[in-house]
């Protein structure tokens, strides 16, 4: 098992550009300190409200999907949340989805790369793997994105979030 990708393999700017589309903050703490509101346990992305809590030591897969999280959560969840985004499984598997298409905007990273990261952190999808979930498996992950206008027609990212 290799490494996994982390936020401090990222220029702040870069990863503050993406996460300003949406209008979401990112709080990117000292390794000294500990990750507030984290649902796995530091180093795992936190959230508290719109903003996401992160460290340099952070895996990457860990802040997409809680930033998938706040994409695809009501404005009211968004608003009072803290820890634990409190979604059905629908919505789970489409933030899965939503984090392995947003590998793409990240310099240097893939879809590939992120479900690997996935799959060695311990994601678990019937198929076996995120991958064989990803092409084979996650039609209606892609359906519930599509109809929350996360996701356009033809399955490109739509920079909106669900109302």
């Amino acid at each position: 098992m290799q490494q996994p990708i982390t936020i401090g393999d990222f220029e702040n700017k870069e990863l503050h550009n993406l996460i300003n589309k949406y209008h979401f903050k990112l709080n990117i703490l000292a390794d000294y300190k500990t990750i507030p509101a984290s649902f796995w346990g530091d180093p795992e992305a936190g959230l508290i409200g719109k903003t996401i809590f992160v460290k340099k030591i952070t895996p990457l897969h860990s802040f997409f999907h809680e930033f998938s999280h706040l994409i695809c959560m009501t404005e009211n969840r968004r608003i009072n949340l803290t820890k634990d985004a409190k979604s059905d499984d629908d919505e789970e598997s489409a933030v899965c989805y939503l984090q392995i298409l947003l590998a793409d905007y990240l310099i240097g990273v893939s879809p590939n790369l992120l479900m690997k990261d996935m799959d060695d952190w311990g994601y678990s999808f019937r198929l076996g793997s995120t991958q064989a979930w990803f092409q084979n498996d996650s039609c209606d992950s892609r359906k519930w994105l599509q109809k929350e206008n996360i996701l356009d027609e033809k399955g490109n990212i739509t920079w909106v979030l669900r109302t």
